[in-house]
């Protein structure tokens, strides 16, 4: 496929043969395959690996990564809920994105609760309910891929910082 993008996806840390966990700094083999049009990925102990198993896209040899561990900041229900609630009028794009990571963790947390999906001209809108106000609200999806979603995450981090 000429001029397809191609998302890899990070190591599995798994034998695919012996399914032992793999450690950091180990040496260890990596196969593609193509299957439905993704790339999908095994990783092979030394001791499991008995060449490319048949089908492979392409094989590598590589070391376990170590384990990054991101710094993981905690926010109340009440702080993500008071910048969800005060984002409910402003119509940027910017803010339109941070408003619905903003349900979305919340809705992980259970302080809203998804009612429906609808559309309306062509926009997918989230209908969301607080169980305990039982106020309902509408979240615009703004269509983010993976890599905006997690930016966004990102920047709300830096904000709720500075507060």
């Amino acid at each position: 496929m000429l001029g397809a993008q191609y998302r890899i996806q990070e190591s599995t840390r798994r034998c695919a043969r012996t399914g032992r966990e793999l450690q950091p700094g180990e040496v260890c083999y990596s196969v593609l395959y193509e299957r439905d049009g993704q790339l999908v990925r095994e990783d092979y102990s030394v001791e499991a690996w008995q060449g490319p198993p048949a089908g492979a896209f392409c094989f590598w040899r590589a070391r376990v990564p170590p384990v990054e561990r991101k710094p993981r900041i905690v926010y109340s229900d009440d702080t993500l809920w008071d910048c969800f609630l005060q984002l409910a009028d402003r119509q940027e794009p910017q803010l339109l994105q941070m408003r619905y990571v903003l349900a979305l963790l919340l809705i992980r947390r259970k302080r809203l609760r998804l009612l429906a999906v609808d559309w309306r001209d062509g926009t997918e809108l989230l209908r969301l309910r607080c169980p305990r106000t039982r106020q309902d609200y509408e979240v615009l999806n703004p269509g983010l891929s993976e890599g905006d979603l997690e930016l966004v995450q990102q920047q709300i981090q830096e904000l709720l910082a500075i507060s």
